[in-house]
């Protein structure tokens, strides 16, 4: 199993040299990505609840060059609150910049008042998504018009860079909506807010909306408790996999300890 951190972005006054410096520790230490979150307008402070106070993709601009061999990804990004097409350009020229080593996380948001806040509408924000993530792989793959769809189209026009290689898009949730989403549209699947017995279920659920499709499964593991050990998140963590998770995004907590605490996990949840 895969083991990944979720960078503390949730922080008014943010240090994007300290992230900088945990990202290449977990390089170091061998994590597979570094992931952070986003909220463009959030109706409350940023914090345990709201991350993203940095931009997700400049600070992952900022963290590719800072690293040489971790990936980096959005978890997840608010795909409906964006321009497809502006997202597709930042991550294609990310994905040039870093060498391939970027993951595009997307979700489609759970908070109405964020929605309300920057004039987008909250009840048809599912089905954007998914022809956003439509346009998207057209984009990458075709780089030409036309594609003609409900809210996004185009029918002439070049797009550049086109990724030398498959960018992996990621979709996250746990509701039946959500895994349907995946199975259809995502080439990795991340859940939160699950223990290891329910991601067993949603997974089953997930497999058996797959097809003929692959979706590489994995969770989200919040490690703020003060008083959680690097032993107990270990066996957390081996729970995880074998429920089948492939991957493991753990967050821990505040940026005080932070790096403590992602050294002392990567050496207990090693076999």
């Amino acid at each position: 199993m895969k083991l990944q951190v979720v960078l503390p972005n949730e922080t008014a006054g943010a240090d994007p040299r300290q992230l900088a410096d945990l990202a290449r520790q977990a390089e170091d230490l061998g994590y597979d990505t570094a992931w952070l979150p986003d909220h463009l307008l959030p109706p409350g402070e940023y914090g345990p609840v709201y991350g993203g106070v940095l931009e997700p993709l400049v600070t992952l601009g900022w963290l590719a060059a800072a690293t040489g061999r971790i990936r980096l990804g959005t978890s997840v990004l608010v795909l409906p609150l964006r321009s497809p097409f502006v997202v597709a350009k930042q991550v294609a020229t990310l994905h040039a910049l870093s060498g391939g080593r970027i993951t595009l996380g997307v979700g489609i948001g759970w908070d109405e008042r964020e929605f309300t806040a920057l004039g987008a509408d909250f009840g048809s924000r599912a089905a954007r998504t998914d022809e956003a993530i439509a346009l998207l792989r057209h984009l990458f793959e075709v780089g030409r018009g036309p594609f003609e769809g409900r809210w996004y189209g185009f029918e002439a026009g070049v797009f550049e860079p086109r990724p030398v290689g498959p960018v992996p898009v990621m979709t996250g949730g746990v509701t039946d909506a959500a895994l349907r989403r995946a199975a259809r549209c995502a080439d990795v699947w991340q859940g939160v807010g699950l223990d290891p017995k329910a991601f067993g279920e949603r997974l089953a659920y997930l497999r058996a909306h797959m097809c003929d499709r692959t979706v590489s499964p994995g969770t989200r593991l919040d490690w703020s408790a003060p008083n959680r050990t690097p032993g107990e998140a270990a066996r957390i963590a081996e729970a995880f996999r074998g429920a089948g998770a492939e991957h493991l995004a753990v967050h821990f907590g505040a940026p005080d300890g932070y790096a403590h605490r992602m050294a002392a996990f990567a050496r207990a949840a090693r076999p």
